[in-house]
């Protein structure tokens, strides 16, 4: 699956304008925003998928496959 960036954009905003409600305390609105972007950038990068193709050689047990699977 392609990487989502519209939503990727939605979740920043949305930690953004959060962040801007927070003005009682800059400290822990720093923080929140630091983290919230660090969660919206990591699933965003989760949500790919990675294909990838193997080959061997040189030996008579030579393999070749692919595969595909999600970024853990």
């Amino acid at each position: 699956m392609p990487l989502n960036k519209p939503l990727l954009v939605t979740e920043i905003v949305s930690v953004l304008k959060k962040a801007e409600q927070n003005t009682s305390n800059k400290n822990k609105a720093q923080l929140d925003l630091a983290k919230g972007l660090a969660n919206a950038i990591e699933k965003y990068v989760r949500s790919g998928t990675v294909t990838t193709s193997v080959i061997t050689a040189g030996s008579a047990v030579a393999q070749t496959g692919t595969g595909t699977g999600v970024i853990t």
